[in-house]
């Protein structure tokens, strides 16, 4: 895509929207109320207001190579401070996506310079379910598998949080775990049973 052709886009998309609603732009200014946190991959195929069919305002998005969160990143601590402290979101998804590059690096025994830090979460991830994977001959299958539980430990990174831990404790806020799967565009709920898991980690994680 030319550079040009995205400001001449960006005036395209002023008029659809002025079309639709004379205001639209007067209360995008007047604040942001979104219910949910959206951690998702930064792919360039995957967008998280698309896939969910949300509209401005209805979802705070934060997104990074392979979803991940990781309690000593900054960036990614911030934005679930400030969306559940202060925004006061009721949800916070994260969602994966099958076909995910960083995954699927993670699954090389390679050294790929920069990215070694950061994909040596999703190597801990393959560590902490080596059991489970193992037992999985066909590759693609065991690449998928990885991706729905590297989606379920960042899950249980999130509940890690203090933040977090004090909002589910007044039954403000819930934790979601979902994979995209770009191969038919439908949303998968990984149903994973976070009572358990919180009440599993709390033994050591509590915060509060």
């Amino acid at each position: 895509m030319k550079i040009e052709q995205i400001f001449a886009n960006n005036q395209e998309w002023i008029r659809t929207k002025l079309n639709d609603d004379k205001d639209f732009f007067r209360k995008l200014v007047m604040g942001q109320t979104p219910e949910v946190l959206y951690i998702g991959c930064s792919d360039s195929r995957v967008t998280a207001e698309e896939l969910m069919g949300a509209r401005p305002g209805e979802v705070f998005v934060y997104r990074n190579i392979a979803n991940m969160v990781n309690n000593t990143d900054l960036s990614a601590m911030s934005v679930i401070n400030y969306a559940v402290s202060h925004l006061k979101v009721k949800h916070i998804v994260v969602c994966g996506h099958y076909h995910c590059g960083g995954v699927r690096a993670a699954m090389q025994a390679a050294d790929l310079g920069i990215l070694n830090p950061w994909l040596r979460s999703i190597r801990d991830v393959y560590r902490l379910h080596k059991h489970e994977l193992d037992k999985i001959s066909d590759e693609e299958e065991k690449y998928k598998r990885l991706i729905e539980l590297n989606v379920q430990e960042q899950c249980v990174n999130v509940i890690k949080t203090a933040d977090v831990q004090k909002a589910i404790k007044q039954n403000s806020l819930a934790v979601h775990g979902w994979v995209f799967d770009m191969s038919n565009g439908t949303l998968k709920d990984l149903k994973i049973d976070f009572d358990r898991i919180l009440e599993e980690i709390m033994e050591i994680y509590r915060l509060i």
